[in-house]
């Protein structure tokens, strides 16, 4: 599994998935639309300054809220590579993973990692890297056969390409 690397985007407490894609946009399925207006109503500028391969980095409880997949599939289409958070709703958790999002759960990064940053992610070891500051960070790492369904582009990939 490869290593993300990226410009932080940073956020608090529950980030609910309303405001990562707002109930308004939920009859589109494009991942190109939902991408659109990703994060729109808790950042503005977020849609306009997001960069392939950039990073978030939330507090507790990132993705509470309803158990929709366009909120992981809205981050990801937006270029994001990897979601770093103290802790992630349950659900958000399970819909990331199934559609190929990347997400780290750490304690100690998010405390420390602020906007702008550049910060690295092994997935393989869960080590976090804050380039900018030389600090490092262990989060979760991911299980192989997780790092498999990530690394097909999400669940159905991974199931398609085992029985192809």
């Amino acid at each position: 599994m490869e290593t993300a690397r990226g410009r932080v985007f940073r956020y608090g407490d529950n980030v609910d998935t309303d405001v990562i894609i707002p109930a308004r946009y939920l009859a589109a399925s494009d991942p190109k639309e939902l991408a659109a207006h990703c994060m729109e109503d808790i950042d503005q500028s977020f849609i306009h300054e997001v960069k392939t391969g950039d990073i978030i980095v939330a507090d507790k409880n990132f993705g509470c809220g309803s158990s929709r997949e366009h909120a992981p599939i809205a981050i990801k289409a937006a270029g994001v590579s990897c979601v770093i958070a103290r802790t992630f709703a349950r659900i958000f958790y399970r819909n990331a993973i199934n559609i190929g999002l990347a997400i780290v759960e750490c304690d100690e990064a998010p405390e420390k990692i602020k906007a702008g940053d550049i910060v690295s992610v092994n997935f393989d070891t869960g080590v976090i890297t804050d380039e900018t500051t030389g600090e490092t960070f262990q989060g979760q790492a991911f299980p192989p056969f997780m790092q498999k369904i990530i690394d097909a582009g999400g669940l159905v990939s991974y199931i398609n390409n085992e029985q192809a």
